[in-house]
């Protein structure tokens, strides 16, 4: 994985701030991607997304393509992953 990294400081009952639309936005932003031309929810449903990391009780991890920057999303954090490592999608 990358060193570009969006963590959350506060929040919800696990520490974690349920902004992650910010997050996810920030992360594609310093990875050149400008948010007037593509938009995130024609990727992505973020609301589905929250739901997913935050109501499981386990280790919930999320891969995922956005214009050609592959992100990977933890409740703790977003990621863009490296091109050198396969998303198992592309596999």
């Amino acid at each position: 994985m990358s060193d570009v990294t969006m963590g959350r400081s506060s929040g919800n009952k696990s520490g974690v701030s349920s902004d992650l639309l910010v997050d996810l936005i920030e992360t594609l932003e310093a990875q050149g991607l400008d948010r007037e031309e593509s938009q995130l929810y024609d990727y992505i449903d973020v609301d589905a997304l929250e739901q997913i990391l935050y109501s499981s009780n386990g280790n919930v991890e999320i891969q995922f393509t956005v214009e050609e920057i592959r992100l990977t999303v933890t409740p703790e954090r977003v990621d863009v992953l490296d091109d050198k490592v396969p998303c198992p999608a592309d596999e």
